[in-house]
Formats: C-alpha cells, sequence, structure tokens
C-alpha cells in the first residue's frame, strides 16, 4: 500500500511517541509498504527504506517541542494539517495513518477523500490534559472527549499500545477493528548503521568496574519518579556502598535541577549524569548495568524501555504501579510501593539476592519471548491491516 502517515512530533528525537512511530515506520516498510511520513519541523532525519519524511514549514521561533500538551503545537498542526490535504489531493493513497491527536484531522480527512483511516492510540488526549496539568477548563476537557470518541467511532482501524488503553477503548465499544501492540521493537538495533559504536566515556570508567551500577534511562519528565529514586539513595548506599546510580537523559536544565537535588542529598560521588544520548548508546548501557531502575509514580502507559529490559538478562526494580504492572509481576521484576524507601529496598534485594536475580531474569526473557516479539508485533499490524482492506 501507499501510506500517508500524520506524526505529530519532533521525528526523531528519543523519546516516547517518536520511537512508537519509528516501529510503525520500520515494520509497514519490512512489510512491503511505502510511507509519506508527515512530521513537524524539528527532529532527525532517519533513514528507512520505502519512508518518505516530509516536514512541515519551518516555525522559526518554535526550537523545541515539549513532552505533553502545549501552546506551541497549535501552530504546527495547523501547519501539519495544511500539509496533509495538500498531499491527499495530489497523491492517491491507499490509507491514512494518524498518531495522537492527528486522529482528529482523520476524521475530516476520512470525509473529503474517502481514504480508509488507522488512528494509532498513544494515549487518552483528554486524560493528558489531566496529567500534565494544561488545563483545568472543563470546556476543554469535554471537546477533547468529544473528538476523541468521534475519532475511534470514525476510524476504520484502531491501535492502543498498552492493556489500560486498550481496556478503555474496548470499555467504549465504538472502535472497529480494534488491536492492541504493544511498543516492542529493539530500537537500537534500528540505529546501529547510523550512531557509530555507541561509545560513551562512563563504559571506560576504571572506578566503575568494582560497583554495582544502577540504571535509569529515559526522559526525565516529573512522572518519571525520578524524585522518588533520588530520595531513596542515601538508603541503598547505607546497605549497599558499592552502588552507584547511572542516570541516563534528561534536557539540560532536568540535568542540572537533578544534579543540584543529589548534590543537596550528599550522594552525588555515587551518582553520573550523562544527559540526553543516542539510543545505540542507551542501549549499552542496559548491558554495562547490573540493576535496571523505572521508578514512574504517574500515567497509564508502558514505559517502552520496560519491553528492551525484559530481554536484557538484567533484573528490573519498578514501582507497583499500572504503568508497569500491566506487563510485569513479582515473577519477572522486583515491585514495590512508589515510596523513595521501599523502592530502595527493591533495589538492594535485586542487587544481593543472587537466586531471586536469576529466577526474575529467566522469567523475564521467557515473557519476552512468548508475548513481546518483534514476530507477534508483525503478525498483528498485518492482521489489522487485512481486516481493514476486506471491509
Amino acid at each position: 500500500m501507499k501510506i500517508l502517515m500524520l506524526a505529530p512530533q519532533p521525528f526523531f528525537q528519543p523519546r516516547g511517541t517518536p520511537f512508537s512511530v519509528l516501529g510503525r515506520l520500520y515494520a509497514l516498510s519490512q512489510m512491503g509498504h511505502s510511507i509519506d511520513l508527515v512530521t513537524y519541523h524539528r527532529g532527525e532525519d532517519v533513514q528507512i527504506p520505502n519512508v518518505r519524511i516530509l516536514r512541515i514549514v519551518n516555525i522559526p521561533f518554535i526550537k523545541n517541542v515539549k513532552v505533553g500538551p502545549s501552546l506551541a503545537k497549535i501552530p504546527m498542526d495547523l501547519a501539519l494539517f495544511v500539509k496533509a490535504f495538500r498531499l491527499l489531493a495530489k497523491n492517491d493513497y491507499d490509507l491514512l495513518h494518524t498518531h495522537e491527536e492527528a486522529g482528529f484531522m482523520g476524521i475530516l480527512f476520512k470525509k473529503i477523500f474517502g481514504i480508509p483511516h488507522l488512528y494509532d492510540m498513544h494515549s487518552s488526549l483528554p486524560q493528558q490534559l489531566h496529567n500534565f496539568q494544561f488545563s483545568r477548563s472543563r470546556l476543554l476537557h469535554g471537546i477533547f472527549e468529544m473528538l476523541e470518541k468521534s475519532t475511534l467511532r470514525s476510524a476504520d482501524g484502531v491501535i492502543t499500545i498498552c492493556p489500560d488503553l486498550y481496556n478503555y477503548v474496548d470499555s467504549l465499544k465504538i472502535a472497529k477493528n480494534h488491536q492492541l501492540i504493544e511498543n516492542v521493537i529493539d530500537y537500537a538495533s534500528l540505529f546501529e548503521n547510523s550512531n557509530g559504536n555507541g561509545d560513551h566515556p562512563l563504559f571506560h570508567d576504571k572506578t566503575l568496574r568494582n560497583k554495582v551500577k544502577l540504571l535509569y534511562v529515559g526522559t526525565f519528565e516529573p512522572y518519571q519518579g525520578i524524585d522518588l529514586l533520588i530520595e531513596g539513595m542515601d538508603t541503598v548506599l547505607e546497605k549497599l556502598p558499592s552502588a552507584h546510580f547511572l542516570l541516563v537523559g534528561g534536557k539540560p536544565d532536568q540535568v542540572a535541577r537533578y544534579r543540584k537535588a543529589v548534590q543537596e542529598k550528599g550522594v552525588e560521588n555515587a551518582v553520573s549524569f550523562t544527559g540526553s544520548v543516542s539510543p545505540v548508546v542507551a542501549d549499552r548501557f542496559v548491558t554495562f548495568a547490573d540493576v535496571l531502575l523505572s521508578p514512574r509514580i504517574s500515567g497509564n502507559n508502558t514505559p517502552l524501555k520496560i519491553y528492551s529490559y525484559l530481554r536484557s538478562g538484567k533484573p528490573i526494580v519498578a514501582t507497583r504501579h499500572i504503568t508497569h504492572t500491566q506487563v510485569l509481576d513479582d515473577s519477572v521484576a522486583v515491585l514495590t510501593e512508589p515510596t523513595p524507601e521501599a523502592f530502595a529496598e527493591g533495589i538492594i534485594r535485586a542487587a544481593t539476592d543472587n537466586k531471586l536475580k536469576n529466577q526474575l531474569v529467566s522469567n523475564a526473557k521467557r515473557l519476552a519471548e512468548d508475548r513481546y516479539s518483534y514476530e507477534v508485533y508483525v503478525k498483528k499490524l498485518g492482521q489489522l491491516l487485512d481486516n481493514i482492506n476486506t471491509n
């Protein structure tokens, strides 16, 4: 098929939805489809066979696009709408594939151009307004709820990315051809040819050789629970003096904030910050580490890193929160209450109990192979496309 994909994101940047978009592009390309991707003016070009990246007009006063809803998205989404309209008027596409709020555009484009519409739902957008405290306006929340339900009702197919979101959409009883497709792709492997060997100075730091390396990798947004992690670091170090925390990711201002926090906590010598790194380097840190951490405290979507963590051969420590428990249980990870004390105790258990560690790692690898493989991902996506084409 010839597919027009709309991604209202800075593509590519190493964060949740752009990673998910990347995975869809890669899989669709491997399945033999050609894709025109319309996306924001910000982001890194990625080379994928049969994929053209078509960016909106440059908006010079917008240099960065923060995670979640923002006023800056309004002019970019308008520009994306215009570019998509022109492409649909000029070309014959077999499918419109939209992500996030571009699904709202899909309602109109389907009516005007008679094109089948696949909606890729990464989160509930009304819920995002609440989670990111964007607005308390009941009117705005009501409008987004109406648009979301209209999109689900209109779309010829719907993808949700985690069980909690799947259950929410399923409960509405309005979506056709609804499929749960978790973001299980090994994203780092897609960058291996363009990012060198993924080296970093910390990999050669001799002082870390005998340390128990505890890794957090991801964005530094408040919902990720990094404050919770830092608050419990001294507890970990009291019982495990050889511990060293690797905090991989974050924008410069976020790194500066948390660097100050660990200094105030008096644990700065046991913490290393890297700032934002490439997906290849992030993946190498997973291999470099001894224990993998996910202290997230809010949200509903499963962090993408959880799927790579399951494959890693390293023990996982995560908060007992829906964002984790819809994929993880006590047989594959050390799950703790979302408090600094409980999370610190979970880290100590994972780092020191070798019998527990081996059991968790073995179970996690088995779960990844059975339920979260690339083959399962492609099979689900193919079935969904077939269902859309036959209706």
